[in-house]
């Protein structure tokens, strides 16, 4: 199990860009493209996006960004796109992901990472905790969690 990522392995770019707009249809493809190309020559320590390959398998992705789409612009970094192959689940494998956002975010000398989710009870495994509320601009609200590195 190896997490790819891509700021580290820019040769994985199209892999990553294809994969982020499979798993995540809803998200206007070209965000991910965008986002995903000019993380490679940024100043910033963000975006970072990673991917979690298995035996030359892609089996899941993640981001480290700024913003996730939500009214709580006053909150970053955010964990975002966290994805794992259903056949992959329950494996405890969301967890590699988040820890690599987590440390990356930390190294960047950031005291906190936020994601925002409907699920309940997922996340606080892994050391987050319920904030708030959130808005997205297309109208619907998400659960925000925050964890402290």
């Amino acid at each position: 199990m190896e997490i790819i990522s891509i700021r580290e392995n820019p040769g994985y770019k199209d892999k990553a860009i294809g994969y982020f707009q499979r798993k995540w249809p809803t998200v206007y493809p070209k965000i991910y493209e965008d986002c995903i190309i000019h993380s490679l020559t940024t100043r910033n320590p963000l975006p970072q996006w990673y991917l979690l390959e298995n035996e030359g398998e892609i089996i899941g992705c993640a981001g480290l960004i700024t913003n996730d789409f939500i009214s709580r612009m006053d909150l970053y970094p955010w964990v975002c796109a966290i994805f794992i192959e259903e056949k992959y689940r329950g494996n405890n494998y969301g967890s590699l992901l988040i820890d690599k956002a987590k440390r990356d975010a930390k190294d960047a000398k950031f005291e906190y990472l936020y994601l925002s989710t409907d699920h309940i009870g997922y996340y606080e495994k892994f050391g987050f905790g319920y904030i708030g509320q959130g808005y997205h601009p297309w109208g619907d609200e998400s659960r925000i969690y925050q964890c402290k590195l």
